[in-house]
């Protein structure tokens, strides 16, 4: 019996964690990408492998097998992942009185703990110790160099399991078990589409119907740090505990909300969350400001790059503070509160996105899931 085909529209991580899922299961895959390689949101982040940001229950185990799915394929591809976890660090009560809740709730279903400064400091070379009153640390969390990783599967995909890549290949409509680019034409016995905020051009009806936006978000790359300097687990501030829904278990977080409202408005305003996470060679990416809306301006805020640095300088010390690059991502949002948008407009075609921000976290263990289904 013929195995059967698949094909994938999108190269970026979810689709690329598709292909993955697909050829496992003996699939003969075919993944088409518009550009000549991922440019997209999936090079554009921190590289964060981030269980500690998802609720417990589902999207935690997501994402936690999403990670075990990341070590495979980064041991079996010869790609850089670094274990170090991760700290919020405190620097007010408000903002340990969360994490000491965290970590309470959590205490025996997560590796997460309370650090004292002094364990803090043994932790990072790159906390700022004024002031500090702490830290939560999370041992679940892990890094990898997105830009490199994103360029590289396609490659370990090809050559472990036999996946094709179209690139420059711009799919244009879907007639199952049909898609076409222009006059060229391909089948398959499954059509999955993964192509993020591009999805909204092949299927503009269902984009528009079912409680999407876009979310623009600013990031900066600082040189690498001299001397070898590390900074150990990645870093964040206490905004952070506002931005990730695993914190709601938190029954102060409703306090520092508002503390945060009173005294940093402008954050709120621009959804500014600080974070921190190395790479291999030692440079610093940094980030990052989340903005609504199905249209946005083309060019980046400097103010909101300012806060940003402003905001880092309060809990982290580097060696070398020289920005080499800066950019803007793009990606789709539910804003219903959905974790996934699994659609199927019709017979053999399966719309999977939006997974927000959390690509990286969660995608390895969607596709995993969609499979299994």
């Amino acid at each position: 019996m013929p195995h059967k085909n698949a094909i994938v529209i999108g190269a970026g991580i979810l689709g690329l964690s598709t292909a993955r899922s697909l050829a496992v299961r003996g699939y003969k895959v075919t993944v088409f990408e518009r550009n000549e390689k991922c440019v997209g949101a999936s090079i554009r982040n921190f590289g964060m492998i981030w269980p500690v940001g998802q609720p417990n229950g589902l999207l935690y185990e997501r994402a936690l097998r999403s990670k075990s799915i990341w070590k495979e394929v980064c041991k079996d591809a010869g790609l850089w992942f670094d274990e170090v976890g991760s700290l919020h660090l405190a620097y007010s009560n408000a903002e340990l009185n969360v994490m000491r809740e965290f970590a309470e709730v959590n205490k025996n279903s997560r590796p997460v703990k309370i650090l004292t400064k002094d364990e803090t400091l043994k932790k990072t070379q790159a906390a700022n110790q004024k002031d500090l009153l702490g830290s939560l640390y999370s041992k679940d969390d892990m890094i990898v160099e997105a830009r490199v990783a994103i360029e590289k599967l396609p490659v370990y995909l090809t050559e472990k399991y036999g996946v094709e890549f179209k690139f420059n290949t711009a799919i244009n409509f879907i007639d199952h078990p049909h898609v076409s680019s222009g006059e060229q034409s391909w089948q398959a016995d499954e059509i999955y589409v993964c192509s993020g905020a591009d999805f909204e051009t092949l299927y503009p009806e269902i984009f528009a119907a079912n409680n999407f936006t876009k979310c623009k978000l600013q990031m900066m790359r600082l040189v690498a740090q001299e001397n070898d300097f590390r900074i150990g687990p990645a870093l964040c501030g206490g905004l952070s505990l506002t931005h990730y829904k695993s914190f709601e278990v938190a029954s102060s977080l409703p306090a520092l909300k508002k503390l945060y409202s009173e005294t940093m408005p402008d954050y709120l305003k621009w959804g500014i969350h600080v974070m921190v996470s190395q790479n291999e060679t030692g440079e610093l990416t940094i980030g990052d400001s989340h903005e609504y809306g199905l249209v946005f301006d083309p060019f980046d805020k400097q103010f909101i790059n300012q806060l940003i640095i402003d905001y880092l300088k309060k809990f982290a010390l580097f060696k070398n503070w020289q920005m080499i690059q800066s950019w803007h991502g793009i990606y789709p949002k539910m804003t219903n509160a959905a974790t996934e948008f699994i659609h199927h407009p019709q017979q053999g075609v399966t719309i999977v996105n939006g997974i927000g921000g959390a690509g990286m976290t969660l995608s390895f263990g969607l596709a995993e899931e969609i499979m299994n289904k």
